[in-house]
């Protein structure tokens, strides 16, 4: 008994001490939140991951009349009783708290939201509804009817309201930098906050995704542990076997292909609207059946969520990757533009296949520039990865030196690697082919009949896109010989 005791004793000292550190650092990254929900799992041999993703509910009193609509109320289920000791405690509370709720404070600072080891940044509240959501539905055999409004309908409803007064495509967002992606500990924003800023958008469709997922496991498969959830979706290794297009799982680079794909099959202004209607009842308010104008407020903002986080890719900003400071005050492009401009590195040569490399890679091409070729910046508009991203250069407003010649008319952007002889991934190309220009042509950077074409089209001493890409792109719908 002594033994047992103090054995007992030196796990939960031990617990506190990795808590007590983690606290101390706080890194806000989501290996550390995943850190420490395997802790508290290590700590409860058999726990459930729908109770602990309860338990994380009731640490951060998420339990608005919305929730316990669809969830119930955290305080009032019985699976969540016996975790007082694991999370509750002080250390571990202030943790969890800390790093679930939700918050933008007057200086800018967004606080409740995690990076990504693929470089995009994510809220844990929405992530955290839509993944109970899923397990209940699961666990219980019933339709999960919650998804979608506590991860993201209710959020962006309210947002596309809260600022009817200004332009649609300002009432989403926005996006902001860490000050260290080595060290993550406070995330600033590029612009005063909506509701639904980039991060809880992330968050809700990643709620939306595994959520779904798991409501649909077969019936005799039991979910996994809320750790190795998280960590299956964000937490992979790319190789150049077993790149992007091979992957079949759900993993974080594809976040916005797989929501288009859960979200496109339903009537959206229709989800939002009874979303909200739902919202004001749960509230006792009457006034949303005075204004008729609120339907057509959120059509509005709808549009621009399905341009801006569907038919758009994930653009990696400058700040993320490391960028330096443009040498000189950038030109201003005049849109849109006619030509799209297909480059690749050629050095660096090999595909990059994390966020880590093809920063490092962008940080290298800028010193390339920068220094040895003496510009005033990184020379392409956008780059792409092979880590299922882009990455901003001289980015959409600013003439570039990618295309002697034809910098001001249209945009350069290249893929990372030397596709002499081989092909960039399926992925890569979609991305440039079907979202980059989708992207331009609906937010006003490239004309409806813009052209595309290599680079070595338009400029004699080069051979780049590379012989393989080259011949690729010449199947392309834009392009003209």
């Amino acid at each position: 008994i002594f033994v047992f005791m103090c054995l007992v004793f030196v796990h939960q000292s031990f617990c506190k001490y990795a808590f007590s550190r983690l606290f101390r650092v706080h890194l806000r990254n989501m290996e550390s939140f995943i850190q420490a929900v395997q802790q508290v799992e290590d700590s409860n041999a058999g726990l459930l991951p729908l109770a602990l993703v309860r338990a994380l509910r009731r640490t951060a009193g998420h339990d608005d009349l919305m929730t316990v609509h669809f969830l119930g109320a955290s305080h009032n289920l019985s699976d969540t009783d016996g975790l007082e000791g694991s999370i509750l405690n002080a250390t571990s509370f202030s943790f969890f708290d800390k790093a679930i709720h939700h918050i933008v404070t007057d200086n800018g600072e967004e606080r409740g939201v995690v990076l990504a080891p693929d470089g995009t940044t994510v809220a844990l509240a929405p992530l955290l509804l839509g993944i109970e959501s899923g397990l209940k539905a699961k666990m219980e055999g019933t339709e999960a009817v919650g998804i979608f409004p506590l991860s993201l309908g209710r959020t962006l409803g309210l947002s596309l309201l809260s600022l009817q007064d200004i332009p649609p495509s300002m009432r989403l967002g926005p996006n902001g930098c860490w000050d260290n992606v080595e060290q993550p500990k406070v995330f600033k924003l590029s612009r005063p906050a909506t509701l639904a800023t980039d991060a809880v958008i992330n968050g809700g469709m990643d709620g939306v995704i595994l959520g779904n997922h798991l409501s649909k496991l077969p019936a005799t498969e039991q979910p996994q542990a809320l750790s190795e959830i998280l960590r299956g979706y964000y937490n992979f290794t790319l190789t150049e076997k077993q790149g992007i297009d091979a992957v079949t799982n759900y993993i974080s680079p594809k976040r916005r292909q797989l929501s288009r794909q859960l979200l496109e099959p339903l009537d959206l202004h229709a989800e939002v609207m009874t979303t909200l209607t739902l919202v004001w009842k749960l509230e006792d308010t009457e006034w949303i059946a005075l204004d008729s104008g609120l339907g057509n407020a959120v059509q509005d903002g709808l549009k621009t969520f399905m341009h801006r986080y569907l038919d758009c890719p994930q653009i990696i900003p400058r700040c993320q990757w490391g960028a330096k400071a443009s040498r000189d005050t950038p030109i201003p492009l005049s849109l849109p533009l006619r030509f799209l401009y297909v480059h690749h590195t050629y050095e660096p040569s090999a595909p990059c296949l994390s966020f880590s490399s093809c920063s490092r890679n962008m940080r290298s091409m800028q010193r390339f520039h920068q220094e040895d070729r003496g510009w005033n910046d990184i020379a392409y508009s956008f780059v792409v990865g092979s880590d299922g991203y882009i990455y901003e250069g001289r980015g959409w407003n600013h003439v570039g030196r990618h295309t002697r010649g034809h910098n001001a008319l249209g945009y350069g952007v290249s893929i990372i690697g030397n596709y002499t002889a081989a092909l960039p991934s399926r992925h890569a190309m979609d991305l440039l082919r079907n979202h980059l220009a989708l992207c331009a042509v609906n937010g006003g950077g490239l004309t409806g009949n813009y052209t595309i074409q290599g680079h070595r089209q338009v400029v004699n001493y080069t051979a780049c896109p590379g012989d393989a890409l080259f011949s690729e792109i010449r199947s392309w719908e834009h392009f003209r010989e």
